[in-house]
């Protein structure tokens, strides 16, 4: 709106900014209706999605016609005064974002997402305490620049993490869940192959184990069974890797139930989620047939 505003004073490049700024709008439009999307599934309480949307589409027509009235009163009165014209959208502007920011802020999703849920683990491994909805979605993150301690991958294709059959072995010695993982120590990135069973809640352990190796290496208090595994994230040496995947999944076994148990007694929902999930499937030998372990 602002680039449209300014376009007159600019006749030589005019087409260039008018299509600059429709190319945001369409941005815009798109990241607007995922975001409104995911907002009406959360308000639907009783399964009726068409109902929400069509209360909110019904609102929404009546404030457009609301602000229409108001600018047709405002036009008279800030018509050929530039400056005074720039400081009302300026003023507005600043007005309508403050509006959405507190919006977001009143905003309690029960679904984890990956900084939802890393804020909850860190509680969890830290003080042995389980942080519920409420007091998760207020310490979220709103702006970009938030950088996860590891850097996860979720439902990546087989040929990322191995190269031989000899490291698929090794890869699935040790465990029966229907995921692959690798920790790129170098990028620190986790990889996440899924299997085709793999289910909310196999996704939801994978993404555990994956954010597992961020909390290693901090220097927060960790429970004993991760404590002890800090001397091999400490020790450098890649083929160190493999041990400390299978070690992990050993503790994840007597971690995830009492995490999971936590997670449901303060009021997240589990059998959903709003992880980041790629949609790349692989089957391999031993690969468990449950679809949520």
């Amino acid at each position: 709106m602002f680039l449209e505003i300014m376009a007159p004073a600019y006749p030589f490049c005019f087409t260039m900014i008018v299509s600059i700024s429709n190319l945001a709008k369409c941005i815009v439009s798109v990241a607007g209706g995922a975001t409104r999307a995911a907002l009406t599934v959360h308000q639907a309480r009783r399964n009726n999605m068409a109902d929400v949307s069509a209360k909110d589409g019904s609102q929404e027509t009546l404030v457009n016609l609301a602000g229409l009235l108001v600018s047709l009163l405002m036009l008279p009165l800030v018509s050929g005064y530039a400056s005074l014209s720039l400081g009302c959208f300026f003023l507005f502007t600043a007005l309508h974002i403050y509006a959405n920011y507190r919006a977001v802020r009143a905003l309690v999703m029960e679904t984890l997402n990956e900084s939802r849920l890393e804020l909850v683990l860190k509680q969890f491994l830290q003080r042995g305490k389980m942080l519920n909805p409420t007091a998760a979605n207020q310490l979220e993150p709103l702006w970009t620049g938030f950088w996860p301690s590891v850097s996860l991958s979720l439902g990546v294709p087989l040929h990322r993490l191995i190269s031989s059959v000899s490291e698929l072995q090794r890869l699935v010695e040790g465990h029966q869940q229907p995921y692959l993982l690798s920790w790129n120590r170098t990028r620190n990135q986790v990889q996440v192959v899924l299997s085709p069973t793999a289910g909310p809640e196999a996704i939801l352990r994978a993404a555990i184990h994956g954010l597992l190796f961020g909390a290693l290496q901090e220097d927060g208090l960790l429970p004993r069974e991760l404590a002890e595994l800090r001397p091999l994230v400490r020790a450098g040496p890649e083929k160190n890797n493999w041990v400390l995947i299978r070690e992990t999944h050993q503790v994840m076994d007597k971690l995830f139930p009492m995490f999971l148990k936590g997670l449901k007694a303060v009021g997240w929902k589990t059998d959903k989620h709003h992880l980041e999930v790629d949609e790349w499937r692989a089957t391999w030998p031993g690969a468990a047939e449950k679809k949520d372990l």
